[in-house]
């Protein structure tokens, strides 16, 4: 019988709303029997302990967090197949029409800062914690302009069913032992930058 996969679940937090997000989907990978482990990303994290990759941040000024590139960056080296998470300020990413064309915006000015070249399996956008009180003047703006209020916006329902579509596509993904890893695609639709906000994730 062959071992379960290894699967790393990598998240870079600022208030811990994301870190729940990664944990969440790391509850439901282990409940389809791959070998998950949830950790924050940073330099004693290495890619190559995996079979397979879930890498995700919280969305600063249009932006992942430092350690969520930089761990990024050796994920993509790897070859290792990734799946790629954000949670932002939208409260629903994917409800109205103006929702997902601004998601779609949001996805794709964050991927600007990915290594070049590389290609997220998929690439999903979450809603996160929003503080008013700790967001600039713009990012005020920004929220009132989308409905978006103060608050805890996480669709755990939506975070599991994701995580449901990235182990159905494990077994196809990952390498088997001295098997090279399959490129990856892109996943996130174009469409236009909204203006920048901050989550409290």
């Amino acid at each position: 019988m062959d071992a379960p996969l290894r699967v790393t679940v990598a998240h870079a937090s600022a208030a811990g709303s994301t870190a729940e997000v990664a944990e969440e989907i790391t509850a439901v990978l282990t409940g389809r029997g791959y070998q998950t482990t949830c950790r924050p990303a940073g330099p004693d994290l290495d890619p190559h302990d995996a079979d397979a990759l879930v890498v995700g941040s919280a969305v600063h000024d249009m932006a992942w967090l430092p350690p969520a590139l930089e761990f990024l960056g050796r994920a993509a080296a790897s070859g290792r197949p990734t799946w790629c998470f954000s949670v932002g300020g939208l409260a629903e990413p994917y409800g109205s029409r103006r929702a997902r064309f601004l998601s779609a915006g949001e996805l794709r000015r964050i991927e600007q800062g990915f290594p070049r070249g590389f290609r997220p399996r998929d690439h999903h956008m979450f809603a996160g914690v929003v503080d008013l009180a700790r967001s600039p003047l713009w990012g005020r703006v920004f929220y009132r302009l989308t409905g978006t209020g103060a608050g805890d916006h996480r669709d755990r329902p939506a975070i599991r069913a994701w995580a449901a579509t990235v182990a159905d596509g494990l077994d196809d993904a990952a390498p088997r032992p001295g098997e090279p890893a399959p490129p990856g695609r892109r996943a996130a639709p174009d469409g236009p930058r909204p203006q920048p906000g901050r989550s409290r994730s």
